[in-house]
């Protein structure tokens, strides 16, 4: 039997989507872009609120991981490639040194796992050198939030950090993100305060530098955007890897599916293999090949190295 690749449906209309105004150009100022934000992140709350958009969270929430570890190699000057970070976090073996890169992106991806409103459990995050000004430093951001919006909010809680230490540049794009999971109530942050800057926009902010805020605030504000955008392609990807899931017949094809759904990036031989990750269910290093490889048939996952070993899939783009 052969099997048809899965059609991504383009009808989004049951998806919250950005009203036009949002994202028309228009001259910026701190209002406007408080006003264009609130409906951004009306929407983004949204789609990462109510399961019943589809929206596969973990998945986003893994895959913006991925990003802000980019950005912020690039900010502190390693300038890392994505898919350089994402092979030194998935394919180095069980209890060796991952490296810089590494290691960057698990800070990332373990900050998604956090409870946002944990302060104890987010000092430990962030590490001995900051955990006693941690409290101090959400205190800054949300007060200010409360006053001038979640963005400033965002921003203040960067300022902060930087008034304190200039170089930790990953640490004050946590705490802002902490600052905005906090505002909006999520339970868990999203990284979106890294995607967009730079070493200048962050030395303008610690200078004081007329403009920096605004030029900031616009920077999350675009990535909040991108990041509903990404939100809604998701909630469709994931559609469609469920509709397909009948047809697959390995044992623990259900499970592996989950594990599509929560990973932006999965390797067969670690994470199918001998068991899929987090279950009991064995699979075999054979079948976890067949079963990507037959995903990747069906139109709804990709691989993402191009090479003929070592290799990694993920949910289809």
């Amino acid at each position: 039997m052969t099997y048809q690749p899965a059609t991504i449906s383009d009808d989004l209309s049951t998806l919250p989507q950005l009203p036009g105004w949002v994202t028309s150009g228009r001259v910026e100022t701190l209002e406007t872009v408080a006003f264009r934000s609130g409906a951004a992140l009306t929407v983004l709350d949204q789609l990462v609120s109510d399961p019943r958009h589809g929206v596969p969270v973990k998945l986003l929430a893994n895959r913006l991981a991925l990003s802000a570890a980019t950005a912020t190699s690039k900010v502190e000057g390693r300038l890392a490639r994505a898919a350089d970070i994402r092979d030194a976090y998935h394919l180095t073996p069980p209890g060796e040194a991952r490296g810089p890169d590494g290691d960057l992106l698990a800070l990332w991806r373990e900050g998604v796992r956090l409870r946002a409103g944990r302060t104890g459990v987010i000092a430990d995050l962030i590490g001995a050198d900051f955990a006693g000004e941690v409290g101090a430093w959400l205190d800054v951001g949300l007060e200010r939030a409360r006053t001038h919006g979640p963005l400033s909010g965002c921003v203040a809680a960067l300022r902060a950090v930087l008034d304190t230490d200039d170089r930790a540049e990953r640490v004050a794009c946590a705490l802002s993100d902490i600052v905005l999971a906090r505002t909006l109530n999520w339970k868990a942050m999203l990284p979106v305060s890294a995607q967009r800057l730079t070493k200048t926009v962050l030395r303008d902010l610690a200078a004081g530098e007329q403009g920096a805020e605004l030029a900031l605030q616009i920077r999350i504000l675009e990535t909040i955007e991108e990041t509903v955008r990404l939100a809604r392609d998701l909630a469709r990807r994931a559609e469609a890897l469920r509709a397909v899931a009948p047809k697959l017949r390995a044992k623990g094809s259900d499970a592996a599916v989950d594990l599509f759904l929560t990973e932006d990036a999965v390797a067969p031989a670690s994470m199918l293999s001998p068991r899929v990750r987090g279950t009991s269910i064995p699979m075999t290093d054979r079948a976890a090949r067949r079963f990507c490889d037959r995903l990747v048939e069906l139109g709804v996952a990709r691989e993402l190295t191009g090479r003929p070993t070592f290799r990694l899939y993920g949910i289809a783009p």
